[in-house]
């Protein structure tokens, strides 16, 4: 027969707030800590333009570089649309160091 172990939720409860507190205090708790980074800042068509010719690229290579078509490109540089999610990390992370994508 199994044995049932008795689970006070109550407690864990409690124990786990009063560690996430005394983490917070900045007091040495066991924890394990993950840290989410913020999501991008939208990007303006002139930024786009201007990452874009930082490397030199015509559309179409830039297209290349950040894996979408050469029409979201251009609608990206004519504010038509806005650059989202996986591709406006991409363009985040090119703003910073543009010969990041030539490198990956």
């Amino acid at each position: 027969m199994t044995k049932k172990i008795k689970v006070n939720i109550f407690d864990d409860m409690k124990q786990a707030l009063q560690d996430a507190a005394a983490y917070e205090r900045g007091e040495p708790v066991n924890l394990r800590v993950t840290r989410i980074p913020s999501r991008p800042k939208p990007i303006s068509a002139k930024e786009v333009r201007h990452i874009r010719q930082t490397l030199n690229a015509s559309q179409s290579l830039f297209a290349t570089y950040l894996n979408v078509s050469p029409n979201a490109v251009r609608s990206w540089e004519q504010g038509t649309r806005r650059p989202r999610q996986a591709a406006l990390k991409l363009l985040a992370i090119a703003k910073k160091n543009p010969k990041a994508l030539l490198v990956a």
